[in-house]
C-alpha cells in the first residue's frame, strides 16, 4: 500500500537529523542521549533523565524563591500571597472551573501556535486572530435564525474561519512577497483591533442596538442562552463543555503532527527548508497551509470564549482578547512545541491569572503575577538551554577528537 513518500523523502529523512525521531524532538532528555547511550545504554538515559527533571525543578524553585523575596521587598507576606494564589486558582469553592475556563482559549491558541512554529514559521499574531475570531462569532451568532446547537456549530467555525483568514494575509505576503510573518502578524494585531473597533461602532455590524447597551458606546448585542456553549458541573466545579473540544483538537494535532505524512512533511519543513523542498515538499502549500491552521485555532479560541461565558458576559467588548492570545503564546514557548507540555503550561498559567483575583485581600499589587509568570517563563526556558550548550560543546569535543 502507498504511503506517499517517493525516494526524495527517505533521502531527506536521511540527511535532515532528528527528522524521523518525533516524538522527542526537541524534549531535552534527548539532547545528550547519543551520549548517554555511549556511556552506558538505558542507565546512561535514565541518568540523563533525572539530571534534567532535577534542573527543572530547581529552575523553578529558584524562580519561587526569588518571587518571594520580591514580594517581601515590596513590604508583602510571601506566604499569603502564594496561599491567595492557590485559593484563587484550585483550593477556593469552584475555583478549578473557573481555572479550566481559562485554560481553553490558552490551550487552543498554544496548539496553533505549535503548529506553525513546527513548520518553521514565527506567527505572534494570535491577539489579532483570536479578537478577529471573536468578531466573526458574534456576528453569526447574532444573526443567524436558527436552532441553539445549530447556531453554536456555526459560530464556532465562523470563529476559526476569521482568524484563520487573518493569519492567511501574513501567509500570502511571505510566500508571495517574502515578507517576514513575523513582522506581518504582530501589525495585523493592531490592524485588527481597529478593524474590529469600526465593527462594533456600526449596529449594521457588530455594535449593539441602543436598548441593548444601556451606557456602554462600543459592545455586541449578547448571545441567546440558547446559543451559548452548555456548561458542565463536576465535583462543584462548572465550565463551559468546550474543555472537550480543547482535548480532542490537541490528541488531533499531537496525532496529525507525529503520525501522519503531512505532520512529517511540515516537521521536514521547518527542520529543514532546502531538503524538504529537495524532497518535493512546497513551502508555500504546507507552510502556508501551517500558518491558517495556526489563526484557526486563535479564531477557535475567541469564539470559545465569547460562548463560553467566561469572559466578556457572551458579549464583544473592546478589550475582549484580555491578553490570552500573547499568553497563549508564552504556553506554547514553555511548552518547547510539545502538545502534551503544553496542556500543563495552559492550566499553570490559567492558574496564575485566576489566582491574581485573590491578592487584593493581601495588599500586594495584582502585578505581582505577571513577575512571577515571567520568572516561570525563564525558568522553564533555561534548563533546555543548558542542556542544547552542554550537547553542543561535546559535539565539538567529539569532532575535535576525531580530526
Amino acid at each position: 500500500m502507498s504511503t506517499g513518500f517517493d525516494k526524495a523523502d527517505v533521502d531527506a529523512m536521511s540527511l535532515t537529523p532528528g527528522a524521523h525521531e518525533h516524538e522527542h524532538e526537541h524534549a531535552p532528555p534527548d539532547v545528550a542521549a547519543p551520549d548517554a547511550d555511549r556511556a552506558g545504554g538505558g542507565s546512561g538515559r535514565l541518568a540523563t533523565m533525572i539530571e534534567t527533571v532535577v534542573l527543572y525543578v530547581a529552575c523553578i524553585a529558584a524562580a519561587l524563591a526569588l518571587s518571594a523575596v520580591l514580594v517581601t521587598v515590596t513590604d508583602g507576606d510571601a506566604a499569603a500571597v502564594f496561599a491567595a494564589l492557590l485559593d484563587g486558582s484550585v483550593r477556593g469553592p469552584g475555583r478549578i472551573g473557573v481555572t479550566i475556563g481559562v485554560a481553553i482559549p490558552l490551550l487552543l491558541v498554544a496548539l496553533g501556535t505549535i503548529v506553525a512554529t513546527r513548520a518553521g514559521l514565527v506567527n505572534i499574531g494570535q491577539e489579532g486572530q483570536l479578537f478577529l475570531g471573536a468578531a466573526f462569532a458574534a456576528y453569526v451568532g447574532t444573526e443567524l435564525a436558527a436552532p441553539g446547537p445549530v447556531v453554536i456549530c456555526a459560530l464556532m467555525v465562523a470563529g476559526a474561519v476569521g482568524g484563520a483568514l487573518w493569519a492567511g494575509i501574513a501567509g500570502v505576503l511571505k510566500y508571495r512577497r517574502n515578507v517576514p510573518e513575523v513582522l506581518t502578524t504582530l501589525l495585523l494585531v493592531t490592524v485588527g483591533t481597529q478593524l474590529v473597533g469600526y465593527g462594533l461602532k456600526n449596529e449594521w455590524l457588530l455594535l449593539s442596538p441602543a436598548e441593548g447597551r444601556a451606557n456602554r458606546q462600543q459592545i455586541s448585542e449578547q448571545l441567546a442562552p440558547d446559543d451559548r456553549i452548555p456548561r458542565m458541573t463536576l465535583f462543584g466545579n462548572v465550565f463551559p463543555t468546550s474543555a472537550l473540544l480543547a482535548i480532542a483538537m490537541m490528541v488531533l494535532v499531537g496525532v496529525v503532527l507525529s503520525a501522519t505524512v503531512w505532520g512529517f512533511r511540515v516537521r521536514m519543513l521547518g527542520q529543514n527548508p532546502r531538503t524538504a523542498q529537495r524532497a518535493g515538499v512546497a513551502a508555500s502549500r504546507y507552510g502556508g497551509a501551517a500558518m491558517l491552521i495556526s489563526g484557526g485555532f486563535a479564531g477557535l479560541a475567541g469564539a470559545a470564549m465569547l460562548a463560553g461565558g467566561d469572559f466578556g458576559n457572551y458579549t464583544l467588548v473592546p478589550g475582549f482578547p484580555s491578553n490570552i492570545g500573547w499568553t497563549g503564546l508564552l504556553v506554547a514557548l514553555v511548552a518547547r512545541q510539545r502538545v502534551a507540555a503544553a496542556l500543563v503550561a495552559a492550566v499553570v498559567f490559567a492558574s496564575l491569572r485566576t489566582g491574581s483575583g485573590f491578592l487584593a485581600a493581601t495588599g500586594v499589587e495584582r502585578r505581582i503575577t505577571d513577575v512571577v509568570q515571567g520568572l516561570l517563563v525563564l525558568a522553564l526556558l533555561i534548563p533546555p538551554a543548558l542542556l542544547f550548550l552542554r550537547a553542543r560543546r561535546r559535539e565539538i569535543a567529539a569532532a575535535g577528537d576525531r580530526a
